[in-house]
């Protein structure tokens, strides 16, 4: 029967040798390489492949922990033996996720450590008993959160469907207005939500997204919206806010199919991801053919509104917030929106600024020639009727 071929890499001398000695000395065993360091390990575990590596956690050159990630790399079969003075629990998890299949504490017995490069070369685990506690506190622990981490996934599943059930979501409107005249155009859906945890709505639609109930939730919620679509005056539209996940699933192909789509205007975030633009067009295509408006939601916040803008040409560009705040007083701020401005007239999409907060702000919009805009200086989010009765004169205003 073929010997074990074994490699020692230990940066101290003498357990190189003793080791080296030891290995030598069993009849089923042979040294094929002892090493100092991590790349004289590598350059061994390349050139003579062995069966089994046994190695020292704390050597020059990025420790045990690295040494053993190169053997997984250059020697794939090589078994990997950790041999190690030190007995703390993040060095024992380091090099059993490195790849070791055995930990031994040095001063184990002889016969012992040749027993572990033994079941180590037949793919068993060794653990030294001053190890074996930490490994079974950490996979207890690790239970512990995974089982906890169960138990909250449920609940949280529980409490979404409840809300798609019809518990707790109730949706309001934030008018849209075109800053010129002081009449309000439109209304942006926005949902609420009054069950427990008391938590903003990004974070009930996170919660959906963790549970893979992201797109119900949405779709519930333009359904909520669009109940009360009869109460705008006839020329006003409903904005809604969907991710391109839901725009790309099969639930928005029967919302299309359903929806007055002539009065909604859709809006896809800066902040969602897309991965494929012409994908995305074309599950928006009937809608649009349908008379459905697309808007591009925080543009200025960062690249991938502007990349959406390109790519998805869209109706109505809505200015993040982040721009709209102290534009009075900020040139940055005004060329970006100037220049947004500018590029959606050549396009024929019109500019909405979101965030309207003060007066100064309203100015400032309508000297850059923003025609429209939203905020809680026009109207906090409220019901419908009253979206269109509280909006001030804002051409006096400005």
């Amino acid at each position: 029967m073929p010997r074990i071929r074994v490699l020692i890499a230990d940066d101290e001398l003498v357990v190189r040798e003793s080791l080296a000695a030891l290995v030598d000395a069993d009849p089923s065993m042979e040294v094929v390489g002892v090493a100092a360091n991590v790349d004289e390990t590598g350059q061994i575990a390349r050139d003579r492949h062995p069966d089994v590596a046994v190695l020292d956690v704390r050597m020059p050159g990025g420790g045990g922990a690295a040494a053993a990630a190169m053997i997984r790399r250059l020697s794939p079969d090589t078994r990997i033996l950790a041999l190690s003075a030190y007995e703390d629990r993040a060095t024992v998890l380091q090099m059993l996720r490195a790849g070791a299949v055995g930990y031994l504490v040095k001063g184990n017995p002889a016969l012992e450590i040749l027993e572990s490069i033994r079941r180590s070369f037949l793919g068993y685990g060794t653990l030294s008993p001053e190890v074996a506690t930490k490994v079974v506190d950490e996979l207890a622990t690790q239970l512990e959160r995974e089982a906890r981490g169960a138990e909250e996934h449920a609940l949280c599943a529980r409490r979404i469907q409840r809300i798609l059930d019809g518990e707790g979501m109730t949706m309001v409107f934030q008018p849209i207005a075109d800053l010129r005249h002081g009449e309000v155009v439109g209304v942006e859906a926005l949902a609420r939500f009054s069950s427990e945890p008391q938590q903003g709505p990004d974070r009930w639609f996170e919660d959906a997204t963790q549970v893979g109930l992201r797109v119900e939730l949405e779709i519930a919620a333009v359904r909520a919206a669009i109940a009360s679509i009869d109460d705008l005056p006839s020329g006003a539209y409903l904005s809604v806010n969907l991710s391109p996940e839901t725009i790309l699933a099969p639930a928005f192909v029967g919302f299309v199919h359903e929806a007055p789509c002539q009065r909604l205007v859709v809006e896809v975030t800066e902040h969602a991801p897309v991965e494929d633009y012409e994908q995305l067009r074309v599950a928006l295509a009937d809608y649009r053919a349908s008379g459905g408006r697309l808007a591009v939601d925080d543009a200025g916040a960062g690249f991938a509104s502007l990349r959406h803008i390109l790519r998805l040409a869209p109706d109505i560009i809505k200015l993040d917030v982040s721009l709209t705040r102290g534009i009075d007083s900020d040139q940055a701020s005004q060329a970006l929106a100037d220049a947004l401005a500018s590029f959606a007239g050549r396009i024929g999409a019109t500019i909405v600024a979101e965030g309207i907060e003060t007066i100064d702000e309203l100015g400032a919009l309508h000297a850059l020639g923003i025609t429209h805009g939203q905020g809680y200086f026009l109207c906090r989010p409220t019901t419908v009727p009253l979206a269109f009765q509280i909006v001030p004169s804002l051409a006096s205003a400005a």
